[in-house]
């Protein structure tokens, strides 16, 4: 049975730690805009999405009717998609290499557009998945900073399906912390009650208020 969003808003209330006010990301794959309205008629405003497509569908309609919103991009990203991505999306949290950081500046420039951007890490090194490597972190840190002028956020990781998460966030933490980057998001439906106890700023959270998805699509 799907919690109600304010059920969940007490609780990551009630575990965050002093000072911590961790926001929740409601992804919006695979559900429709009828899905979605009871989110924004009650103001929530930060949503997500994992594919471009599906969010150039159903967000430029929402977010004429709801402009304050912020959508961010938590998918990984072709670089034949950026320029559109960068029109849509108000947050890319999956910048992973140097391409398509080179091709976001340029589009940013080109759109006039101040995008917030956050690196993707591969924390679990894991070989099917996207995201920078750890030890190569700091280099894809400088690069975006200092040759493309682009102002990084924070550190968005997926610790391994399966394993027990606490260590993968507090390496996370360990990161951004060591390159001075304000914020990390980590956390969904499964594991969020632990990276909201161990500092996350936001969580992406789906099927905690949808319901589980349809499988294989």
């Amino acid at each position: 049975m799907p919690e109600s969003l304010s059920h969940l808003q007490k609780n990551i209330i009630a575990l965050a730690p002093p000072g911590s006010q961790p926001k929740i990301i409601i992804v919006t794959k695979q559900q429709s805009a009828e899905k979605i309205l009871p989110f924004l008629k009650e103001g929530h405003l930060d949503f997500g999405e994992n594919r471009l497509q599906e969010a150039e569908e159903k967000w430029p309609a929402l977010k004429s009717q709801f402009p304050n919103i912020t959508l961010h991009c938590i998918g990984p990203l072709q670089s034949n998609k950026v320029k559109k991505a960068v029109a849509l999306f108000d947050v890319i949290a999956s910048v992973d290499r140097a391409d398509i950081a080179k091709k976001i500046a340029e589009e940013c420039q080109k759109q006039n557009k101040k995008l917030r951007l956050f690196i993707q890490v591969n924390i679990g090194r894991e070989l099917q998945k996207h995201g920078v490597l750890p030890e190569e972190l700091h280099a894809l840190l400088s690069y975006c900073q200092k040759d493309l002028q682009l102002t990084i956020e924070g550190l968005q990781a997926i610790p391994p399906q399966g394993e027990v998460p606490d260590p993968y966030f507090a390496e996370l933490k360990k990161l951004a912390e060591i390159n001075r980057l304000e914020k990390v998001s980590m956390g969904m439906s499964s594991d969020y009650e632990t990276a909201v106890k161990m500092g996350t700023d936001y969580i992406r959270i789906g099927s905690l208020l949808f319901g589980v998805r349809r499988p294989n699509v």
